[in-house]
């Protein structure tokens, strides 16, 4: 696989994370858990930053970056601050995940990129109640 392809597959990632976490982010009251808020935009920043890197570096060898799909699979229920925090976990590790592959796709500062990423969205995932794990998002998506 190319390393286009396999940033492109990422940046893909990263637009389904930030439509669920937009979702997540109007799921949340602001006065009544205004932690779990925090982390959620947070989150939803951190994202759109990686997205954002990632659409360049595609740029940057002549290619047109994936676009987002008009909608995504959003988890539910989301009626409590449990079930987003939840949610929210999903996404991080679905991430995680993600990046883990990316490290092995790739080399040289696309490498680099893929490790930060992918120690950011392991340390994500903690925020919201996740456990630590030796090798973060090892055995995740082995079929892409």
């Amino acid at each position: 696989m190319s390393p286009v392809t396999a940033l492109q597959r990422a940046l893909s990632a990263e637009h389904a994370a930030l439509h669920v976490y937009g979702v997540l982010g109007a799921r949340t009251s602001a006065s009544a858990t205004p932690d779990l808020l925090a982390a959620l935009t947070g989150g939803y920043s951190a994202h759109r930053a990686r997205r954002d890197q990632l659409a360049a570096r595609v740029r940057d060898r002549g290619v047109e970056p994936v676009a987002a799909d008009p909608a995504y699979e959003i988890p539910s229920p989301l009626d409590t601050s449990a079930e987003v925090t939840r949610a929210a976990l999903a996404v991080e590790h679905s991430c995680t995940a993600t990046y883990a592959w990316l490290v092995g796709q790739t080399s040289g500062a696309d490498r680099a990129l893929a490790v930060s990423a992918l120690t950011n969205t392991a340390v994500r995932e903690l925020t919201f109640r996740g456990s630590p794990e030796i090798f973060p998002g090892a055995g995740e998506h082995a079929d892409r």
